[in-house]
């Protein structure tokens, strides 16, 4: 190994991320670019970093292999531990890892994220393939922090750079992630409607008792955390580059920021204080911003500490914006895989949970969503499960719509066994043995809860306002808000794509919305589009074809009802 000099063009190819807490497949954009930029400015601000999406290569690839050649350092972004169906891209391959790079010779190739340091994890149910398995292609696998690791490559060599090393605080990591916010602006979503992940602490604070079977959080050990000064002046600096979407997404629980007792007790108590000024400050260096949400809350810190609990959740819905979600890692209503997983809740406790986030957060916002709801997310295939457990999860997921409670979406999921995860030793073995379950539960519940539970946080006529177009599929648009877990929105005509508009909800699937964009011109409306407009009458709209042009919306008056002209325009 030798010393690394006269370092001038770096590429870093991102080829997205998403973990229980991170997520970086667009329009997001996680921290590892941001840092590992900011590390390498650091050392030399004069340095070419060319930043690059995987969707981006694939669309040209023999292309990007050839220029990828060019440059003197090649850092890959890579690994999805919690996969799920993604609207704004497609995670890298274990395949695409091993045919590019191997191809790629001339630059110092590095592996980061999630696939280095645990696995990749392609499809739920599955046991996660580990970097080994494409070691030969890079340099480096860095199982430490990427951005220390890179920074003491620049600094001090490849003789004397660990791809083991950890930071140990956030004092460097602070000073990466505002010189790396720039990186911003070279992705494809930049001006968009790109949103942009914030950290404010890593580590679990269930990892004193081992945490939950499955996840990798406690590989990280206990919470560190960033001072809220630090994280405002992160954000402050994307604000003046133009970023306007922020989910402060990166950690296991919100709740736990800066959190009382952590790492003395499994459930430290909410710091108000704490949670309040980085909000406050957020809002104060971003005034403007469109979007500001959150991921993960532990619904035992809730229930733990319901009274400050109850104060946060005030505060996030003080100065978030709506249609939020407090992502709920229940896993699942059965008590007995609850004790041999070592999770969070049992159901009554997590059942309490949802109550509680819908009493504060419930309401319907500006946009057209409720302020802030729960998530659930459940988890098949962990140790002790049986047919039961899914009689028990429908059953849980049954009374919540009994109570006439609402919840943003239920992610349905299946382990993936990492090394570092009491999980690793069972591997797929119970998912296997209970796959003939799955389908038909799934279904079930997609059918009976998740249809009549969006109907009700969505109903018919609902204005969703800002909707951002992204993709055609056939003849329909199909759209989405920014934030936490947007709802898909079809659109039953092609309409220009990269574009904001509002919607007039008209129908329902298991996990999407059919809309019309609004207003409509009522002088080329459809006849079938102004069919199913919720409220209006047969009368109407054969009043409104027999009488086409309309001149002026006052002529428009004498037929429709004031609501329902809102819907229109000449």
């Amino acid at each position: 190994m030798s010393v690394i000099v006269n370092v001038r063009k770096v590429l870093i190819l991102d080829g997205y991320t998403d973990e229980p807490a991170g997520l970086g497949v667009p329009p997001y954009i996680d921290v590892y670019p941001r840092y590992i930029a900011g590390a390498i400015w650091s050392i030399d601000k004069t340095i070419m970093i060319k930043y690059l999406t995987v969707d981006q290569a694939r669309m040209a690839l023999q292309d990007f292999i050839k220029e990828a050649s060019s440059y003197d350092i090649i850092i890959v972004v890579a690994g999805v531990t919690v996969p799920g169906k993604y609207l704004g891209g497609t995670p890298i391959s274990l395949r695409e890892l091993d045919q590019w790079f191997r191809v790629i010779n001339k630059p110092l190739k590095i592996l980061v994220g999630p696939a280095a340091k645990f696995g990749i994890g392609e499809v739920g149910g599955r046991v996660a393939e580990l970097p080994s398995k494409v070691k030969e292609n890079f340099d480096y696998i860095v199982k430490g922090d990427p951005e220390i690791f890179i920074y003491d490559l620049l600094r001090y060599g490849e003789e004397k750079a660990s791809p083991y090393i950890t930071r140990r605080d956030y004092t460097l990591t602070n000073k990466f992630a505002i010189k790396g916010s720039r990186i911003v602006v070279q992705h494809p979503n930049y001006g968009l409607n790109l949103i942009v992940e914030i950290e404010t602490f890593r580590g679990c604070p269930r990892s004193i008792v081992g945490g939950c079977s499955f996840c990798i959080e406690p590989g990280y050990g206990l919470p560190v955390f960033r001072e809220p000064e630090d994280i405002v002046r992160e954000v402050g600096a994307l604000g003046k580059i133009g970023v306007e979407h922020f989910r402060i997404g990166r950690q296991p629980d919100l709740l736990a920021y800066k959190a009382f007792d952590s790492g003395k007790v499994e459930f430290p108590k909410p710091n108000i204080r704490a949670i309040e000024k980085l909000f406050k400050g957020i809002r104060s260096v971003v005034p403007n911003l469109r979007v500001l949400h959150i991921d993960n809350v532990n619904p035992g810190t809730i229930v733990h500490h319901v009274k400050e609990s109850i104060e946060v959740l005030k505060t996030i819905v003080k100065y978030h914006t709506p249609g939020d979600v407090a992502a709920l890692g229940i896993e699942t209503a059965d008590p007995k895989v609850v004790k041999l997983n070592n999770l969070k809740v049992y159901p009554e406790e997590a059942l309490e949970a949802i109550r509680i986030i819908n009493k504060i957060g419930a309401h319907r916002g500006e946009n057209g969503l409720p302020e802030l709801l729960p998530g659930i997310n459940f988890v098949h295939g962990l140790i002790g499960e049986t047919k039961e457990t899914y009689i028990l999860n429908y059953l849980f997921l049954r009374r919540i719509l009994d109570e006439g409670l609402l919840i943003r979406r239920i992610n349905i999921r299946q382990v993936i066994a990492f090394p570092s995860t009491r999980m690793w030793i069972y591997g797929d073995k119970i998912i296997k043995r209970n796959k003939k379950y799955f389908k038909i539960y799934k279904d079930k519940i997609r059918r009976e809860i998740d249809l009549p539970m969006l109907k009700r946080v969505v109903p018919h006529g609902t204005i969703l306002k800002r909707v951002f177009t992204e993709k055609y599929r056939g003849t329909k648009t199909l759209g989405r808000q920014v934030g936490s877990y947007p709802l898909l929105i079809e659109i039953p005509k092609k309409v220009p794509l990269n574009t904001w508009i509002d919607i007039l909800v008209i129908n329902h699937g298991f996990r999407s919305v059919t809309g019309l964009p609004i207003p409509l011109n009522i002088n080329n409306v459809t006849v079938k589009e102004l069919e199913v407009i919720p409220g209006i009458t047969k009368r109407e709209v054969l009043e409104i074809i027999s009488k086409r042009p309309f001149k002026s919306l006052d002529e428009l008056r004498r037929i429709l009802r004031d609501g329902l002209l809102n819907y229109f325009t000449i």
